[in-house]
């Protein structure tokens, strides 16, 4: 029986002995295509190949397309586990032909590979034709040798597809097989259709129409092929199988579910596997494709699909998160067919980790919220849309995710009424923020824009230009002129000043005028408009006056190189860490970067020191920084990498910089560094000087920041950093080169003196010496032996092995030392393991507590500690714990 690999591996194969390209899975994420939420078929990154927009070196070619259908008009989610063949993921085989070979090939290369590499037994299979392509019922009766009764003629869109209601189209066929009366259902075209017995395995589409607005078509000059079938689909038939989630792959996730669940794999909870098997591979390869969980856009999907597969985890009684638990299964299946996913491993861990600790707590009270709204809910009357609204606006629960917790109970939401108060909701919040001043200048600065036009920014080529201040604003409004001592809001129709977007902060200099001067303090981009943030210096400045501006050039200049070694630096961290790693943020100031990154775990000192010598060695090749203006979709081509969730206009500007060496990923003379920016940039990357990063640290679940200097702030910090050191050696008296080792020497010698100190305090305090209080001899209260002290001189830390110590002279009985630190007081109880039944270390440290000022203490029944305000008070603590030892 072949494994889903090796059917992979079989088709890609057959393929590439028929001269086809094996192209590489695109990211979910697509690149070509904004309509689409994710990839969702395997033309999809071929799509302007199609149209001809696009040209490469290979005009037949083949993939395994990895796919996501969980949002939009393509969203399977709420079949997933329910059914044989739904899933949010799923990979689409696939061969495709631009301009090169059409149906006298495609059809014949279809039924070797099933008849004649997969063996499926002829006689199995029929094929579906729109029922006016002639053409292709005779190549499947001629080659394959079907008689009419299995080449059936379908008049509907089921076999005709399109691009969209214009553009490329054509017909299809659809291999379909039969798996035999004992199962119910009819051929394609009949009643019975919907039924199992008859299962699509591929389709073949013939995209050789052009379709127009009134409806008209005519022949494409470069006729296509474009075909999908479904792994999964055909790994079930091929494994004798007739169910998706029976196949190997499949089989080991559930498999690996029910053992971290310890839950029977095909018990009552086998749904809930199917589930989440299914949604960990949808979610893992969405992080590693740099999708994180938010609440919006793609990040809201993922973060669906994660709480419907974590809710499953919780049906089955799972107490603690699970998912993150089987992200090594997962590699360990599909690992080697796509790499990124090993990459990625550790952000995926994490993040589904963080997100299922947060969603336990969610699930909790939204379930028995929901459950409680059930008790007074007649039997199978929908649940109202106001509850449904409520566990969503209050607790974080989807829609979707509510429905899926009532399906299980036969029970339905009021979907109309969750909308009414979804819009109400929208309704109230436009109402509040209406009027506000924000509002009012929005609407002021898209009057400006619509008046006299978007600002020209000219400060790619030049940091001096004329302009003409077309309006003053200030306080919200629009004004007349603005004098000495006032701050004021400068419009213009053209700028050399960099407006604050992309990281970069906004520029700084001076304008000036005929009759005043005025000093840009910041600059920001409202609807279009360049917003110079000015106080004016001198005289009197006013619309409709000319202009000299002029950008502070060393600042600007500081700018350009921190903006520069952020795209070096981003670079170099994909290099040091995985493909996964993609921009989540930035700052490029005058004095500093920071660069915020999707990564799991903190970097290594070692994988620090790479980084930050693989962007100096591109800083010192002094290679050209080049910038061009081209679309989205060539820039891409080209591999530039872009902000993820960015929105991009029908030209982008694409900063390309530094030049492979040797055996690199992108070999000798490739580009090292190629992104879509619209930044200002230095020259060079000699320019940029030298690049030292500060550190790396954590910004939020699953991302990364480092921060950095470059060129003269660099070389002050290191000087600085040069300055202490000969300091600290002088200060040590050792060598420069020593200093490490002595301070390590210091740092274990101060360890062991604070040890040995730190058991004199105790020894003594166990002997009573020191000023110690006298009552550490034991007194019974209750029928128990009970030791108290107060001492001086020892710390809150030095309490738990004191008290082990009594305990374990005692024997049995209970203890409670309260330490007086400098008037507060540290206090730790202590209970025998025979007692805890009868009285918990818990309740005497509470009772001290609240007679010393302070609240609760915790702990377990054999050890609690706490602490109080006022140390004066440790008589009255003990009789408090006392009373607790009497009952």
């Amino acid at each position: 029986m072949p494994t889903l690999n090796e059917i992979r591996s079989t088709f890609l194969n057959f393929f590439d002995r028929n001269d086809h390209e094996v192209v590489d899975s695109s990211p979910l994420v697509p690149r070509n295509d904004p309509t689409l939420m994710f990839t969702n078929s395997g033309m999809v990154q071929f799509k302007n190949l199609f149209t001809g927009v696009e040209h490469r070196d290979y005009k037949r070619a083949t993939t395994s397309q990895k796919c996501v259908r969980a949002g939009g008009k393509h969203n399977d989610l709420d079949n997933v586990g329910y059914t044989a063949r739904h899933h949010t993921f799923f990979e689409m085989l696939g061969n495709f032909s631009f301009g090169d070979y059409f149906k006298e090939q495609a059809i014949p290369y279809a039924w070797d590979l099933l008849t004649k590499d997969f063996g499926l037994d002829k006689s199995k299979l029929l094929v579906t034709v729109y029922h006016k392509d002639d053409e292709a019922a005779e190549i499947w009766k001629k080659y394959a040798g079907l008689p009419d009764d299995r080449i059936i003629r379908i008049a509907t869109d089921d076999n005709f597809w399109s691009m969209g209601a214009t553009g490329p189209c054509g017909p299809c066929t659809e291999i379909f097989y039969d798996h035999g009366p004992d199962i119910w259902g009819g051929p394609p075209g009949s009643a019975e259709e919907d039924g199992d017995r008859f299962i699509e395995i591929w389709n073949l589409v013939f995209m050789q129409n052009e379709r127009f607005e009134d409806g008209s078509m005519i022949e494409l000059e470069m006729q296509s092929i474009d075909t999908g079938m479904g792994l999964e689909r055909i790994g079930a038939l091929l494994q004798g199988k007739h169910d998706n989630y029976d196949t190997d792959l499949m089989r080991s996730l559930i498999e690996a579910s029910a053992h971290a669940t310890n839950q029977d794999p095909d018990g009552p909870g086998n749904v809930h596997h199917r589930v989440i098997a299914d949604h960990l591979r949808s979610t893992s390869f969405l992080i590693a494709d740099g999708v994180l969980p938010s609440n919006e856009g793609r990040g809201y999907v993922l973060r669906r699909i994660m709480r419907r597969a974590m809710r499953h985890a919780h049906l089955l009684g799972a107490k603690d998160p699970v998912m993150h638990r089987l992200v090594p299964a997962l590699v360990a299946q599909m690992g080697q067919a796509f790499p990124e996913l090993g990459r990625a491993q550790p952000l995926i861990e994490e993040t589904l980790e963080l997100e299922e600790t947060r969603f336990k707590q969610t699930l909790d009270r939204g379930l028995k919220l929901l459950d409680e709204e059930l008790q007074d809910l007649p039997e199978a009357e929908a649940l109202p849309g106001e509850t449904a609204f409520k566990l969503y606006d209050t607790y974080g629960f989807p829609l979707d995710l509510t429905q899926d917790a009532l399906r299980e109970k036969g029970r339905e939401v009021d979907v109309a009424g969750f909308d009414a108060a979804m819009a109400e909701q929208k309704a109230k919040a436009r109402a509040a923020w209406a009027g506000s001043g924000e509002a009012a200048d929005s609407t002021l600065w898209f009057e400006l824009a619509d008046t006299h036009g978007t600002t020209d920014f000219l400060g790619y080529d030049t940091e001096k230009a004329e302009g003409q201040i077309v309006a003053l604003v200030r306080e919200g409004a629009a004004v007349a002129s603005a004098t000495a001592g006032e701050t004021v809001q400068i419009v213009l129709n053209q700028t050399p000043f960099y407006a604050e977007s992309g990281g970069q902060v906004g520029d700084t200099g001076q304008l000036r005028t005929q009759s005043g001067t005025a000093r840009i303090t910041d600059t920001k981009k409202l609807a279009g408009v360049f917003v110079h943030f000015a106080e004016v210096t001198e005289g009197e400045i006013s619309p409709g006056s000319a202009a000299e501006l002029e950008v502070d050039h060393a600042r600007r200049s500081a700018i350009r190189a921190n903006h520069s070694a952020t795209h070096l630096l981003h670079e170099a961290l994909r290099n040091a860490l995985g493909d996964h790693v993609a921009q989540r943020g930035s700052l490029n100031a005058e004095d500093r970067l920071r660069f915020d990154f999707s990564h799991a775990k903190a970097l290594s000192p070692d994988e620090l020191s790479r980084v930050e010598s693989e962007v100096n060695t591109y800083i010192r090749q002094n290679a050209p920084v080049e910038t061009r203006i081209m679309t989205p979709d060539d820039a891409r081509a080209l591999g530039a990498q872009a902000l993820f969730g960015e929105k991009y206009g029908d030209e982008v500007r694409v900063v390309s910089m530094g030049r492979e060496e040797g055996s690199g990923k992108g070999g000798d003379g490739a580009t090292y560094s190629i992104e879509l920016c619209g930044g200002t940039h230095v020259r060079q990357t000699g320019d940029i000087g030298l690049f030292v990063t500060l550190g790396d640290s954590a910004s939020s679940a699953g991302v990364r920041r480092i921060e950095a200097l470059t060129g003269a702030a660099a070389f002050d910090y290191l000087s600085q950093q040069d300055h202490r050191l000969a300091e600290t050696a002088l200060a040590l008296k050792a060598q420069p080169a020593d200093v490490p080792e002595r301070v390590r020497s210091l740092l274990e010698e101060r360890k062991a003196l604070s040890n040995e100190v730190a058991q004199l305090r105790r020894d003594l305090a166990m002997a009573g010496g020191a000023g110690q209080s006298d009552a550490a001899a034991p007194r019974d209260i209750g029928g128990i032996a009970f030791i108290a002290q107060v001492l001086n001189g020892v710390s809150g830390k030095d309490l738990p092995p004191l008290i082990d110590e009594h305990k374990a002279k005692l024997g049995s009985g209970a203890v409670l030392l309260i330490a007086d630190t400098g008037g507060k007081a540290a206090v730790a109880a202590g209970v025998t393991k025979d007692l805890t039944e009868r009285v918990s270390a818990v309740d005497l440290v509470r009772a001290a507590v609240a007679e010393l000022g302070g609240k609760g203490g915790g702990g377990r029944p054999d050890m609690a500690q706490g602490g109080g305000a006022d140390a004066a008070n440790a008589d009255s603590a003990i009789k408090a714990a006392e009373q607790v030892l009497g009952g």
